[in-house]
């Protein structure tokens, strides 16, 4: 396993770097909860997916739904490294004419599960596509990425009771637990605690980790794989703009870009 974390350190480092170059090259997007979950999408496709960029309609490739539709930079780096689609095209996010929208459009990338942006929806979506998995005798596993914002919504929990309901252990949802959302704080404007005791009444496996910490996000998608009659959700407690110290923790980059020199600044400490 050592050889695998420290690989995937240097992945997600480099995940990092494209995501801070493709907002530099834009001057717009949601840079603080991209930068709070590379380790978590450099974990799901280095390490624990089963996926082939050669076959992208391979039946029984895992499915990974990122519900937070808004982190698109990091799904987009994860993608392009594992060869969905040429590197250089990052540097093209939110251009007319990109392939690389603000979200995620499955309709124009490969590799894009489905399209997200409107909050909510993704669990549902991960719900529908682990039954069929059910119904069509397939072993593959569905990952579903949520914003702790995006908790508030109710769509959120009625998805959670039917997965608990139909006893899907095929499902894994990673909760991005960084704190913050658009306007504030999350427990400032609806809170959302106890959130662990919540998923267990709604009869989840619950997980909490450091969401920066590559070994404990391998060991709760292990441990997930091994509890097959409900579905678990990982709870990571992360750093909104993980990796860019004036971005740390700091509401104003939820959908905003820092100045170009800045970034520069932040690429070079980066290497």
């Amino acid at each position: 396993m050592n050889n695998d974390v420290e690989h995937l350190k240097e992945m997600a480092k480099k995940i990092r770097k494209h995501v801070l170059t493709m907002f530099m090259e834009a001057g717009s997007g949601h840079p603080g909860g991209s930068l709070s979950v590379v380790e978590i999408i450099t974990t799901l496709y280095f390490y624990k997916m089963r996926h082939n960029p050669n076959d992208t309609e391979w039946p029984d490739r895992d499915r990974f739904v990122l519900s937070k539709g808004h982190a698109a930079p990091t799904l987009y780096a994860a993608l392009a490294e594992s060869g969905y689609f040429q590197v250089e095209e990052l540097r093209t996010l939110r251009k007319l004419g990109s392939r690389l929208q603000g979200h995620p459009d499955m309709t124009k990338l490969p590799g894009v599960e489905i399209s997200t942006g409107s909050l909510g929806l993704g669990l549902s979506v991960a719900v529908g596509m682990a039954l069929a998995g059910r119904l069509d005798a397939r072993n593959y596993r569905v990952f579903v990425l949520l914003g702790d914002g995006e908790t508030q919504e109710g769509q959120i929990w009625e998805a959670a009771m039917a997965a608990s309901h139909y006893r899907l252990g095929n499902i894994t949802a990673i909760l991005d637990r960084n704190g913050l959302q658009l306007d504030g704080p999350t427990e400032k404007i609806m809170s959302i605690e106890p959130i662990a005791a919540k998923w267990q009444a709604f009869g989840w496996n619950v997980l909490e980790i450091d969401g920066y910490e590559i070994e404990e996000i391998m060991r709760a998608l292990d441990e997930a794989d091994n509890v097959s009659h409900k579905p678990t959700i990982i709870i990571a407690h992360d750093v909104k703009g993980r990796g860019v110290p004036f971005m740390e923790w700091n509401v104003d980059f939820h959908g905003k870009v820092p100045d170009k020199e800045s970034l520069v600044t932040v690429l070079q400490k980066l290497g």
